[in-house]
């Protein structure tokens, strides 16, 4: 049984990551925990919270929260039935952070599933303030589901990496789970900024990663270009990949990628989704 955490604000854009989610583990036991986060000061003005206590302030708010989750939930089960799949929905009232970090850890949550919106994107521009706060500060693999992504399958996955770190055990386990579960080929990818070959301790990582995955398909690649995120777009749009995968471990290359204000410019972060890989 899968576990996995979709945090909603009940737009389209969490509802297509719900879609995707449900899609993805198609043939997996899996519970959905539908979250929704309600924050005081989104829904009560300050002249309201002097005269209510915090208790009755937050149940008043989560009332509101219960009964969307709860069309919400009607509106699920207007989906075609899968037997192996239940979902449960929790409303929350505080920092939305926090309380993921919480129900990830009483959960035992394998993934999480956050959309994202392309047009205003991820901090700045890509993913959104909130993908990018769980996605940096919450230790539990993320999925981010661009809001115009659908799920076809997942044939090929790129793994951009600048191969300076060596990455536990842990976190290949968690990607080759999901080639063998998808039957996926991969393709992993380096960035050559200035038509620089690899150094002794990149060859040895690259090394590692190439045997770890020796029983999938999986080559390695390299691309010249003056910036990391357009040569990914180049490639990935070359390869029609339908994933892209990132180590949470080294932030560095991570926001490099996704936290750029270039990204704009990006268009994978409009179709293709990204899978951030965390240690813990």
């Amino acid at each position: 049984m899968k576990n996995i955490l979709i945090p909603t604000d009940f737009s389209e854009n969490a509802w297509n990551a719900l879609l995707y989610g449900i899609s993805f583990f198609k043939k997996t036991h899996c519970a959905f925990y539908i979250v929704h986060v309600n924050s005081v000061n989104t829904n009560t003005s300050g002249e309201t919270a002097m005269f209510l206590s915090p208790d009755i302030l937050e149940e008043s708010i989560l009332v509101e929260s219960k009964e969307k989750l709860n069309k919400l939930m009607s509106k699920i089960e207007h989906l075609p039935l899968n037997v192996k799949h239940e979902f449960k929905p929790i409303a929350l009232y505080g920092f939305l952070t926090d309380h993921i970090k919480t129900q990830v850890k009483e959960k035992k949550i394998d993934l999480i599933i956050m959309g994202t919106k392309g047009s205003t994107g991820l901090k700045s521009v890509s993913i959104g303030s909130n993908t990018g706060d769980v996605i940096t500060k919450v230790p539990c693999t993320i999925l981010a589901v661009p809001e115009h992504a659908v799920y076809s399958g997942i044939k090929e996955i790129g793994f951009p990496s600048d191969f300076q770190l060596t990455y536990d055990h842990k976190i290949l386990e968690t990607l080759k789970d999901i080639l063998l579960l998808k039957k996926s080929t991969l393709r992993l990818l380096y960035v050559s900024l200035n038509n620089e070959k690899l150094s002794p301790i990149q060859e040895n990582n690259k090394r590692i990663l190439m045997e770890h995955y020796k029983d999938i398909e999986c080559s390695f690649h390299v691309v010249t270009g003056k910036k990391i995120d357009e040569s990914i777009q180049c490639f990935t749009e070359s390869r029609n990949l339908d994933m892209l995968v990132m180590v949470a471990k080294n932030l560095n290359f991570l926001e490099r990628i996704l936290f750029r204000p270039t990204v704009e410019k990006i268009s994978y972060h409009t179709k293709v989704p990204f899978l951030v890989i965390h240690e813990s």
